[in-house]
């Protein structure tokens, strides 16, 4: 017998867990969990900053245990190097224009009430959806 609301089960405990470990980093270390931040200072090596680089391998390494785990399979669709490196200059770009990422303004800063945040998760949103369009439109 399948239950169709189990489905939902894993994103509704990954979202637990990324507000979970979110206010545990906020509450332990007074630090805001996103993640261009988190990445950037690892990457500089900021002294007595290691657990930046704990946090980023935990990413990396919890993801790959629970696909591992769960027997998850992964799609594999690879995309040629040149649009993934402008991809990931066009992200590293738009999270330093817009002071943080994803994570830290839709997590982090809609939980405290930030009006730059909201603003921001807008942008992000809408962005979304019009790259979204736009490739759907231009697919034949």
């Amino acid at each position: 017998m399948s239950l169709p609301y189990l489905s939902y089960l894993s994103a509704l405990v990954g979202g637990m867990m990324i507000g979970l470990a979110s206010w545990m980093l906020l509450a332990g270390l007074g630090r805001i969990a996103g993640i261009s931040g988190i990445v950037s200072g690892a990457l500089v090596g900021q002294p007595r900053q290691l657990w930046r680089a704990a946090f980023v391998a935990g990413l990396i390494f919890g993801g790959a245990a629970a696909a591992y785990f769960l027997h998850i399979a992964l799609p594999v669709n690879l995309q040629p190097a040149l649009i993934l490196m402008v991809a990931g200059l066009l992200v590293g770009f738009g999270t330093v224009l817009g002071s943080g990422c994803t994570s830290g303004h839709g997590i982090c800063g809609l939980a405290r009430g930030s009006k730059r945040s909201f603003l921001a998760v807008c942008v992000f949103m809408l962005a979304g959806v019009l790259t979204v369009t736009l490739r759907r439109l231009l697919e034949v």
